[in-house]
């Protein structure tokens, strides 16, 4: 870790984390249920559904910041077909006031057309008449199961001079996340690091939810990223239901710190908002 870090009090460190978070989303028929559950005005993340579309994810977008939430649709590179689909996508998205954008490869196995990376998208967004204030791109702290450590490096290399920001995918361990942050800045990346952390999750209810949309997204995305055995691990040592503490606890004194750069975290909520919201203000209050 950084040899001049700047340390900060844990319950002034989780305060900060957790008074204004970003919540992901999955763009499915609860979605509109959760959004009822989040503060008002909120910043939302939501996701590009390898069983629904790039479309879901705009059509939602569009309504949430109907209903006064701050948006942060993922435009996923393989779920779009060519540049004028692109640009449609931009032009609808600056309609409904988006300033911000996250864009991932994508979950595709084949894609829809032309754009087969993020790269690839981000360099043909850069030429069109249509801009956004920030850009995410996509970081992997436990690497990533079809791409070496040398090729991850390379690609966000490649992608940083369109991006104003990077998002962590899932990790449950705090010195895993901050020794890759020592890592990319060894590098050159100075962008400013939004921590993925997964939400409060009941294992029961994520199966649900895998089941209603099909091959099951939510357990995709666990494998993709922190590993299906890990979760479970996770899981069955919380006896059902996993909650971030630890987490947040070992984030706080960081926050600070200019050479980890954290400009707050990105819960994956799975769509399971009110025990998250329940957790969230508890641990706010405690920390308080």
């Amino acid at each position: 870790m950084s040899s001049t870090t700047q340390t900060t009090d844990t319950a002034d460190g989780v305060a900060a984390l957790l008074t204004e978070p970003r919540y992901e989303l999955m763009p499915f028929d609860s979605m509109g249920e959760q959004l009822e559950h989040l503060p008002d005005g909120a910043e939302v993340a939501i996701t590009t559904s390898p069983t629904l579309g790039i479309e879901a994810t705009i059509e939602w977008t569009e309504t949430a910041t109907d209903r006064g939430y701050e948006v942060v649709p993922h435009i996923a590179a393989r779920y779009v077909r060519d540049v004028d689909h692109l640009e449609e996508i931009a032009a609808r998205l600056t309609d409904a006031g988006v300033t911000d954008v996250f864009v991932p490869g994508g979950d595709r196995e084949e894609p829809a057309g032309e754009f087969t990376s993020a790269y690839d998208l981000l360099s043909t967004l850069d030429g069109l008449d249509y801009s956004f204030d920030e850009v995410g791109i996509t970081g992997y702290p436990e690497g990533h199961d079809f791409l070496d450590d040398e090729t991850l490096a390379e690609s966000m290399a490649r992608k940083e001079p369109y991006a104003t920001y990077v998002v962590t995918q899932l990790c449950y361990d705090p010195n895993v996340i901050l020794a890759w942050i020592d890592e990319i800045r060894e590098r050159g990346i100075d962008l400013p690091i939004e921590i993925g952390i997964p939400g409060v999750m009941k294992y029961q209810r994520l199966l649900g939810i895998s089941k209603k949309v099909g091959v099951g997204d939510s357990v995709r995305f666990l494998k993709k990223t922190s590993g299906v055995v890990g979760f479970i691990k996770e899981l069955v040592g919380s006896r059902g239901t996993y909650a971030p503490d630890d987490l947040i606890e070992g984030l706080a004194p960081y926050v600070a710190d200019t050479h980890y750069d954290i400009r707050g975290v990105h819960i994956y909520a799975f769509n399971q908002v009110p025990d998250l919201e329940s957790w969230r203000r508890e641990a706010l209050a405690d920390a308080r």
